[in-house]
């Protein structure tokens, strides 16, 4: 009986074996697997991807709201929120004070319903509103309360006295300085600004991709041919 012994395979054909299998492996494993070089550098930071918060579309009219102004008109801003609303604080105090003699004077002429209930609301307005022009916080809508007020208010002066300049002169001039604080925004120097220089900072602006490592490709030696010999 005659014994076939195998062939033996050359150092060729080891490579050409060896390259055949390298290109039909299935790398996507070991992609996985593979640390990022980058992050074992001690010396070497990786980028920064920062967090997905507000859309930049919202943020954006935010930041030129309220971070637009320079210093000197953050200044007058500030000045302005404190003008009308410290002297419109006591004006809500003294409609809360005596809430029936303001429905009475005020509420009743202009004929609207529950006049108790609105005397009441009007003096919350302004003192709320006040409070939120002071503070800072939420600064459009503590000028929405005050417009609302002092709109109500010239109405009245102008149906009981007429066009007379010196009856709604101080209501003129709390409506203008609440609306002007309303579509300029309240500077700096408030939290509202705050805020959003804090949510900028943050890096909640932009979302930035991560970069893809590199994928795992076999490194064959040098010299060598794919092809059989």
């Amino acid at each position: 009986m005659t014994t076939t012994l195998p062939t033996p395979v050359s150092s060729a054909d080891r490579v050409t074996t060896f390259a055949d299998f390298a290109a039909r492996a299935d790398y996507s494993l070991l992609e996985q697997l593979q640390p990022d070089p980058r992050a074992q550098a001690p010396g070497l930071a990786m980028p920064s991807v920062r967090r997905q918060g507000l859309a930049p579309t919202l943020l954006r009219p935010l930041r030129s709201y309220l971070l637009g102004q320079g210093l000197a008109a953050s200044v007058g801003l500030l000045a302005l929120r404190l003008a009308v609303s410290v002297m419109m604080i006591h004006h809500g105090q003294d409609k809360l004070a005596d809430p029936a003699g303001f429905a009475a004077n005020y509420v009743v002429p202009l004929h609207l319903p529950f006049p108790m209930l609105m005397a009441k609301a009007a003096g919350y307005a302004e003192v709320l509103g006040s409070w939120l022009l002071i503070v800072g916080v939420l600064v459009p809508l503590g000028a929405l309360a005050l417009i609302g007020t002092m709109a109500l208010a010239a109405h009245h002066h102008i149906l009981t006295s007429g066009l007379n300049i010196y009856v709604p002169e101080l209501v003129v001039l709390y409506l203008g300085g609440s609306v002007a604080l309303l579509l300029l925004g309240p500077g700096r120097f408030s939290f509202d600004a705050g805020i959003v220089a804090g949510l900028d900072a943050n890096g909640d602006t932009a979302v930035e991709d991560q970069p893809k490592v590199r994928p795992f490709q076999p490194q064959l030696l040098a010299g060598t041919s794919s092809k059989p010999m």
